[in-house]
């Protein structure tokens, strides 16, 4: 039993949970005054953080097909290219979550998207363009796990982009090459889903249905 007249001890301190943003507002880099955390900017760096989360997945499952020995024959670096993708959106977000009055601080290709970091992705959208076939619709994800997952961080990255277009309309973005950073992302991700799934052989179905083989389906029944 435990003495009524002793006070029980305080919780141990936690790493992680500060209790600062139990009022609903967060720091931003840099310091400065804290924000809502409903704040447009906030909306944007915490989609970045979402869509970096759907790449893991999409790398983890490239991981697992290795460990299994079954990793396709055309895959090439995909997970390194994926986790340097990871990275460069943490850079994406340090240049959102940035006060205006620290925008002098930060450092291209660090807490700020650099003209490399866009020109690198033109450079690895050539190549994933140059070894796959590309599809002429509109094709529906889901075909393989793993370009499901990439197919996802697209997505997410598209919703970012909508969000950074309200911050740079605001005057809230430093740099001029945030936007088409997230643009080419997005494209790339389309892509490298392609890539991944016609490295195991695979190919998404078109958004529409085969009218011919639909007819034919009517005839026989």
């Amino acid at each position: 039993m435990t003495d009524p007249d002793v006070p029980a001890p305080a919780p141990a301190a936690s790493a992680v949970a500060t209790r600062r943003g139990d009022d609903g507002t967060t720091g931003l880099l840099f310091g400065g005054d804290r924000i809502a955390k409903d704040d447009v900017r906030t909306e944007a760096y915490g989609t970045i953080d979402e869509a970096v989360a759907a790449l893991g997945l999409a790398r983890a499952q490239l991981g697992l097909k290795d460990r299994l020995g079954t990793l396709a024959p055309g895959f090439g670096d995909l997970p390194d290219l994926i986790l340097r993708l990871q990275r460069e959106l943490f850079v994406a977000a340090a240049e959102l979550a940035t006060e205006p009055s620290a925008w002098d601080r930060q450092r291209e290709g660090v807490s700020r998207v650099s003209a490399s970091m866009v020109d690198g992705l033109d450079a690895a959208l050539r190549d994933a363009e140059a070894h796959i076939t590309m599809p002429t619709e509109f094709v529906v994800p889901g075909e393989t796990p793993t370009s499901a997952a990439i197919e996802l961080a697209r997505t997410i990255v598209r919703r970012a982009e909508r969000r950074a277009v309200t911050l740079s309309s605001e005057g809230l973005i430093p740099g001029p090459h945030l936007l088409p950073y997230l643009n080419r992302l997005a494209d790339l991700l389309w892509v490298l889903a392609r890539a991944a799934e016609q490295a195991e052989s695979r190919s998404a179905p078109p958004s529409r249905p085969d009218r011919r083989r639909a007819a034919a389906s009517r005839r026989d029944s």
